[in-house]
């Protein structure tokens, strides 16, 4: 029986050359700045825009139509250079070559100048002959152009210089005197601090679904777009620097709209807006885009080391985490998971089953990719003994084929390898054949990179390589393997197991995926009306009245009195029912237990009137002021859970559920749900648990009541989103799980008012 205590817890596709300025009129981006500038009321100058929910944060994006920054059918250099030794002239000469490879009219401007490279030059962004689409600022304070490009109603701007944010508060400073003229202006702006990756050369001879590349850091895009010597089509890539701006949520949603798009690829340092993240990666969990992100940010140095970079709150790394987990974001550890993970997202055709099936020249190798693979979470099947039958017609029936399937030295000189390979892959319960290679050994593994290729060639199931050469430059790597759409290829077996699981993960993600911004609450519930009214600002409320609160949602807690006498507790026992709780309650009280302010398990008048005593003598000896004296229900024993409120600074108020208990802090086993969230979402939040078993019943115990864990989790939920800032922190501590089909009780509550 329990008492109540409180702890704490690859190419670009070619557009039509565009005739004349005006000839085509793409979607607005932004709209005129008495209209907020397109940006929505959303916070931060997001892009969000339509109805918002009930704690004022909006449920849509407004899409930014970046066609005309992405393939321009004009163009301004601001401050472009063609002399000797000048540091912008080399920049000018990349602009002007890409503009002639996407077929872009492109302008000079620079009043030193009156030609660059042969292009006329214009004096300033007035004399331009015609409106453009995009202007690449080339100049160390792009402010001073911004309301000039505004008059002349340019589009999109670029700017390069460095200086504001990441070099401290007068850089900051800068930066957003910057940002508020964009936002005047109705100009959408890329930077500051960028570079040129947006103007890349793009492999225009590959084919196939593309990698949509969104950078906060220039260079650690670099391995991503290499992926086009591999075959690999590349189609945008964003560098999105300090952000002052587009963000990186601007670019998620885009490319989640565009067909050619078949993975998206993300080095994040900083969110600016965690709602217009939330908001773009639901888009592209809507429309099944997968995307793949490296976060940096996961200890205390790397969080410094963001920040100075990009000038941006980094943002606690769990609730980072648990957000990219709920709206399907593939969060990968280095820049080569992000390459190999993205590139198999992209090409690959859904699962026609979940099964692995791993097929080895080697027993050893099986088993080694085996044992990672399984550990990793992947499902190796059993095949079948009619499939084993099968298998063994080719194989030595010495060899095993279960799964790892060990052919022994895959055939060379004749037909057989090809019919184990076609076996395999005809198993129903096989949607992935996996075949490590750790080392060429002509001619069998020419001749069994030929053979995958081949039956790649002639099924909808996914075939990966792993080819584990340190020299990579042998014929059936280069030419065979590489030369192939059909077949992914990796060369370490982790990141193959990576992306294989990633691969998984998401078609099933996607294939059960709702958005949970389509039942997030718009109007206020009355339970909100009760709970303002017991909020007290600026102060920490009672335990007693922290109850009141959770009562106000429909959280259950146990049948209490609060006294102010011995007579009276003795009276409120009566009425309770014995065995009794008696706790001191008072707004500076927290860890209750440690101080001796609990008793538990009374059973008489005379044990309640001495509790009475000692709790307000301890009270007054600790010199802490009380409301008065709890007499609780003793609640029958449960699984003691801990569910929480935590405001972050990019998610706003988060839900936090794990063991609760005396020894919550002890045990960390908490995990975060990002609002909005649903009961599926909410489920899998506990399935992350490491004592989720708990929950299921373990040594003889009854299964708990989960069903109400779910709703309370969903109603704090609620009280957050409709409270806001008004409520700072929320603790539920222990929250009993009784048996199923009992419930939940509440035992105990800090709530801290802002």
């Amino acid at each position: 029986m329990l008492g109540s205590t409180h702890g704490t817890l690859t190419t670009h596709s070619r557009p039509a050359r565009v005739v004349a300025c005006g000839a085509t009129t793409p979607r607005a981006v932004h709209s005129t700045a008495g209209q907020d500038g397109g940006r929505g009321a959303g916070h931060d100058g997001g892009t969000q825009g339509g109805d918002p929910d009930v704690s004022g944060r909006p449920l849509s994006a407004d899409v930014p139509d970046l066609d005309r920054f992405f393939r321009p059918g004009s163009m301004a250099v601001i401050g472009a250079s063609d002399g000797e030794g000048r540091p912008h002239t080399g920049i000018t000469r990349r602009l002007i070559d890409w503009a002639e490879r996407v077929g872009a009219r492109l302008h000079p401007v620079n009043p030193g100048r009156s030609s660059v490279f042969g292009l006329p030059c214009h004096t300033s962004v007035s004399d331009l002959p015609e409106q453009v689409d995009l202007a690449v600022l080339l100049v160390a304070d792009p402010l001073p152009v911004i309301e000039e490009l505004a008059e002349a109603k340019v589009k999109f701007a670029v700017a390069f210089a460095s200086g504001f944010a990441e070099t401290g508060s007068e850089g900051a400073a800068a930066q957003e005197r910057l940002a508020a003229a964009v936002a005047r202006s109705g100009i959408r702006l890329l930077g500051p601090n960028t570079n040129l990756n947006a103007f890349e050369t793009f492999r225009e001879d590959l084919d196939g679904p593309a990698i949509a590349l969104i950078t906060q850091s220039g260079h650690q895009g670099r391995p991503v777009f290499a992926l086009q010597e591999l075959g690999i089509r590349l189609s945008h890539w964003a560098p999105t620097g300090n952000e002052a701006d587009l963000e990186t949520a601007d670019f998620l949603s885009y490319f989640a709209s565009r067909p050619e798009v078949g993975a998206i690829a993300a080095y994040v340092e900083g969110l600016k807006d965690g709602r217009s993240f939330l908001l773009a990666a639901d888009r592209a969990a809507r429309a099944k885009v997968p995307v793949v992100a490296v976060k940096v940010g996961r200890t205390e140095a790397g969080a410094r080391t963001a920040a100075s970079h990009t000038g941006k709150l980094t943002g606690a790394d769990e609730v980072v985490d648990a957000a990219m987990r709920q709206f399907g974001v593939v969060r990968v550890a280095g820049l080569d998971e992000l390459q190999d993970t993205a590139a198999l997202l992209a090409r690959a055709r859904p699962p026609a089953a979940e099964g692995v099936a791993v097929y080895s020249i080697s027993g050893g190798t099986g088993a080694h990719f085996a044992d990672l693979a399984t550990a990793a979470g992947l499902h190796l099947p059993t095949l079948g003994e009619e499939k084993q039958r099968e298998l063994h017609q080719w194989i030595p029936d010495y060899l095993g084929v279960a799964n790892p399937i060990d052919n022994g030295g895959h055939p060379v000189g004749d037909w057989r390898g090809r019919k184990i390979i076609d076996a395999i892959l005809a198993d129903p319960s096989v949607g992935v054949l996996i075949c490590p290679i750790t080392g060429p050994f002509p001619p069998m593994s020419d001749k069994l990179a030929q053979d995958l290729v081949d039956a790649a060639e002639q099924t909808d199931k996914l075939v990966c390589v792993v080819w584990g050469s340190p020299v990579g430059t042998e014929d059936a790597y280069r030419k065979t393997l590489l030369g192939s759409s059909r077949v992914a290829t990796f060369r370490t077996f982790g990141n193959c197991i990576t992306a294989v699981r990633a691969y998984l993960d998401h078609h099933r993600f996607t294939a059960a995926y709702r958005s949970p911004f389509e039942d997030a609450p718009r109007t206020p519930s009355p339970s909100a009306r009760k709970a303002q009214a017991l909020l007290r600002p600026g102060e920490q409320l009672s335990e007693h009245a922290g109850k009141q609160l959770l009562r106000a949602y429909g959280i259950r807690v146990p049948r209490e009195q609060l006294v102010t006498s011995a007579a009276g507790a003795v009276r409120a026992a009566a009425q309770i029912g014995y065995p009794v709780v008696m706790k001191a309650s008072g707004p500076r009280l927290v860890h209750k237990s440690e101080l001796g302010l609990v008793r538990l398990g009374l059973t008489s008048a005379s044990q309640v009137r001495d509790a009475y005593r000692e709790l307000t003598e301890i009270a007054r000896l600790e010199d802490v002021p009380l409301d008065g004296v709890l007499v609780c229900q003793l609640v029958e024993p449960g699984v003691e859970m801990v569910v929480g409120v935590t405001p972050d600074p990019l998610f706003g108020p988060t839900v936090t559920v794990g063991l609760g208990g005396v020894l919550v802090e002890v045990l960390r086993d908490t995990t975060v749900a990002v609002p909005p969230f649903g009961e599926d979402q909410a489920r899998a939040a506990l399935d992350r648990l490491r004592g989720r078993a708990l929950l299921d019943g373990v040594r003889g115990a009854a299964p708990a009541d989960v069903d109400a864990l779910v709703e309370v989790m969903l109603r704090v939920q609620r009280m957050a989103l409709e409270l806001g800032d008004s409520l700072a922190e929320l603790d539920i501590n222990p929250l009993v799980v009784l048996p199923r089909g009992q419930g939940a009780v509440a035992l105990d509550a800090l709530a801290v008012c802002h």
